[in-house]
């Protein structure tokens, strides 16, 4: 008892010195627990993928190709590091022929989708930035039309991974986050997603999978580092050092765009037995002798609808954040921001904002399109975000490509967006 009270009064007597030791036990406690939490997932993962890979395979078939698109880079240079440790054993298990294609520089995915050969699978290891250049690198190429069947896995390694959440179920640890999309990956299980196609007159076009951003919010959030200083309110900070600036700032705009398209029946992913041959021949005498007339489809006129319009800031998205629900008609969303907001309203909305950027706030006005033009002035129109990546702002049309490609997802996640009220 008495090394006891002993033990007691010499804590308390440095006390300073007691709490810098007790935080540092506590810190290293937490890191260590933390890393062994992270090296029984990578196991569990390892051992779910060895089971892939003791799957027999009959003589004339062959291992699985997979093309990787890893930008090193991303993630302030930890990408290849966090693919190396977290991704790659699990493939490599799971019997999967990879064949590993790193970035050297911004834009080289793009050129890069221009000599990728055939594959079974194509993953894209990096972030919103390597994503989006993959898909615009593989949408423009000529044969575009069998290349965009392949497949696409998306492996989070980016600082912004925004596709993330509408993929793998949502988790704040990098190494599940990881290991749970190459193990999805390995499942097989896909889903379509919408396509934007931004052209403008002369650049070829650039694709998109989230939306496109211009405006006032989208400018601001560009500084928002910069109050790195002050916490948590670094983002009201930005907002309203920016009306300090500035007020209002409202954007002049020409838009015209098209109403949504009905959405045609799903193609079938297995094609239906051959009927006999005796079946095949009474048809094939009957068109003979009494050929099917076809009368021309019946073309609709289209209906533009044009406005001028002030508004605080135009995004356009696509229903790509619940890929899962059916809908009735192909379309995406244009929100308009209204010009009338006060500055508590603003800062408000722009820090909503930050969470989600195409978050349409409840005095937005909301609109349903499959093609949109956008006119802007000639001066002053600034930039915008496609996917998180910055371009300069143009005149250009935005045309939705429904459920233009397949990604890889987790089922689970699947029955979750399901789930969700409409």
């Amino acid at each position: 008892m008495a090394r006891v009270v002993k033990v007691l009064r010499t804590l308390r007597n440095h006390w300073k010195k007691s709490t810098f030791a007790f935080c540092v036990l506590s810190y290293g406690g937490h890191w260590l627990y933390g890393k062994h939490c992270d090296s029984v997932l990578r196991r569990e993962a390892c051992l779910e993928a060895q089971e892939f890979g003791r799957q027999l395979i009959l003589p004339q078939e062959q291992l699985k190709k997979a093309t990787v698109i890893l930008n090193p880079a991303a993630c302030n240079g930890k990408a290849n590091k966090l693919f190396e440790k977290n991704a790659a054993p699990i493939l490599h298990l799971a019997g999967v022929q990879v064949t590993l294609v790193k970035t050297d520089y911004e834009g080289q995915a793009k050129k890069l989708m221009e000599l990728l050969e055939h594959t079974d699978m194509l993953i894209v290891a990096g972030g919103d930035g390597t994503l989006q250049e993959v898909i615009t690198g593989l949408l423009r190429r000529n044969d575009q039309d069998s290349f965009r069947k392949i497949p696409i896995g998306f492996i989070p390694l980016g600082s912004q991974n925004s596709l993330n959440q509408s993929l793998y179920l949502p988790t704040d640890n990098p190494v599940k986050s990881i290991t749970s999309a190459a193990l999805s990956i390995l499942r097989g299980e896909t889903m379509p997603l919408d396509v934007l196609q931004i052209k403008g007159e002369k650049d070829q076009p650039v694709f998109a999978l989230l939306g496109v951003r211009w405006g006032a919010f989208r400018d601001v959030s560009t500084s928002i580092s910069k109050y790195w200083y002050l916490g948590p309110l670094k983002t009201k900070a930005a907002h309203w050092f920016s009306t300090l600036r500035e007020w209002p700032q409202n954007k002049q705009v020409s838009l015209s765009y098209l109403g949504p398209t009905p959405r045609p029946p799903d193609e079938p992913t297995e094609k239906p037995p051959r009927p006999p041959l005796v079946h095949r021949i009474i048809r094939r005498l009957r068109l003979y002798w009494s050929p099917a007339v076809e009368e021309p489809p019946r073309e609709e006129p289209e209906v533009w609808v044009q406005e001028e319009v002030s508004t605080a800031e135009l995004s356009i998205s696509t229903h790509n954040r619940n890929p899962a629900l059916e809908r009735p008609t192909d379309s995406m969303l244009v929100c308009l921001e209204p010009d009338s907001l006060t500055v508590g309203e603003f800062i408000t909305i722009g820090t909503e904002k930050t969470g989600d950027p195409h978050l349409c706030s409840a005095r937005g006005e909301q609109l349903q399109a499959s093609v949109c033009r956008i006119g802007l002035p000639k001066e002053g129109v600034g930039f915008y975000n496609i996917d998180n990546e910055e371009y300069e702002a143009m005149a250009v049309e935005v045309r939705l490509l429904p459920r233009k490609l397949r990604f890889f997802c987790s089922a689970e996640r699947r029955d979750q967006l399901l789930s969700e009220p409409h």
